[in-house]
């Protein structure tokens, strides 16, 4: 059954794609697979940004290196994960390019999101990217990573992407057609769920060991739908056997589980901000600043600043306040404090006169900032 909704802002979907659409362990990728999953992309690419998180190296690696069964020790799954990514990132280049798509690797892991400063640096890469008209390629660095190779986890990463991004949608390819609340393989009577809240007691249950995909697979997937609702982000499991799945979500229609947070991307974005940084700086802007990040809801330019207080590196929580000291906004700044203290007043054009590089032209980006409504709003 179709959920129906409408979109609410500017699309920007995360589409993670699972290994058991992609790959066997003895034929290594599926490229008829990933050529159809490239058509349906890009026949939505006109209208929505697309970053893509794919599982599958390790597959590739194991049928590349010819080794039949999937190795215990985690060196051999490293070193296959090293060979694998070849082969995958090559796939995804074949088909998007016979869409005239260009398309990017991007190796990352939690660590590199969960580090204020690294954050930054692969928001303002895929950014880039997407603005230049590319399809990125995540996938989950495995060659430098134990943890994920164990358990499998390139869901969570795409829930990160989502809240790096803060992507409309995560949709989550799999082999099957959603969420069930009991295993449709065991259970005539199995029903799948249309739609649910990120965070729902029940859902865990559901897709537990005796759950679709037990332990690791449908799982972790309605726990990385929890991760994306901290930034707005709405999740949809999905077959991605299915022809309709993107345009469905197109024209408001939704063709598996969807995943709604418990909130508006504005709240979740403060809460995903508050829970997680301790501010190191303080920045002090002029009345003008205060009046465009008040009223306009814009970016912090260096011009803006007045003074700098307190060491801190680049990605680092800093508050932000008026001449008389009241608290305007939080957020990750661009710049180490002793490049912010020297460019601030200038205008943005000044920055790479000054420095010698440049970042970003913003010291503060809208997407990284919230608001403090009143004195008694506190953020930390």
């Amino acid at each position: 059954m179709a959920n129906n909704l409408r979109p609410t802002r500017r699309r920007r979907w995360v589409i993670k794609i699972g290994s058991a659409l992609l790959t066997g362990l003895k034929d290594g990728l599926n490229q008829a697979m990933i050529d159809r999953l490239a058509s349906m992309i890009a026949a939505v690419r006109g209208e929505v940004d697309i970053v893509v998180v794919s599982s599958g190296s390790i597959a590739e690696g194991l049928q590349r290196l010819g080794w039949h069964q999937r190795p215990h020790e985690i060196y051999k799954l490293q070193a296959a994960a090293a060979v694998g990514q070849m082969g995958l990132i090559q796939a995804y280049e074949t088909a998007f390019g016979a869409h005239g798509i260009k398309t990017a690797q991007v190796l990352l892991t939690s660590d590199d999101l969960d580090n204020r400063k690294r954050y930054l640096n692969a928001r303002s890469t895929l950014t880039a990217l997407l603005n230049f008209g590319v399809v990125p390629v995540i996938n989950e660095n495995d060659t430098v990573i134990t943890e994920e190779i164990q358990f499998g986890d390139n869901d969570t990463l795409a829930a990160l992407v989502a809240n790096l991004l803060e992507a409309e949608y995560m949709i989550l390819f799999t082999d099957k057609d959603g969420l069930y609340d009991r295993n449709p393989d065991l259970y005539d009577d199995a029903r799948l769920i249309d739609r649910v809240k990120a965070g729902d007691a029940r859902l865990e249950e559901f897709a537990g060991a005796g759950g679709v995909l037990g332990r690791g697979g449908m799982l972790t997937k309605v726990r990385a739908a929890q991760k994306a609702a901290r930034s707005g982000t709405r999740t949809v499991i999905a077959a991605g056997t299915r022809d309709d799945v993107l345009k469905g979500l197109l024209n408001g229609q939704v063709h598996g589980t969807l995943f709604e947070p418990a909130s508006g991307p504005i709240a979740a974005r403060k809460r995903w901000l508050a829970g997680q940084m301790r501010v190191s700086g303080r920045l002090i802007l002029d009345d003008g600043a205060v009046r465009v990040l008040k009223a306009a809801g814009r970016s912090l330019l260096p011009v803006g600043v007045t003074a700098v207080e307190g060491e801190f590196e680049r990605g680092a929580l800093v508050a932000c306040f008026d001449r008389v000291g009241m608290e305007i906004a939080r957020g990750l700044i661009n710049y180490a404090s002793t490049d912010a203290v020297r460019i601030a007043g200038f205008a943005s054009e000044r920055i790479e006169a000054i420095l010698g590089y440049i970042d970003e032209p913003e010291l503060i980006h809208r997407d990284n900032m919230v608001l403090v409504a009143d004195p008694a709003d506190t953020l930390v």
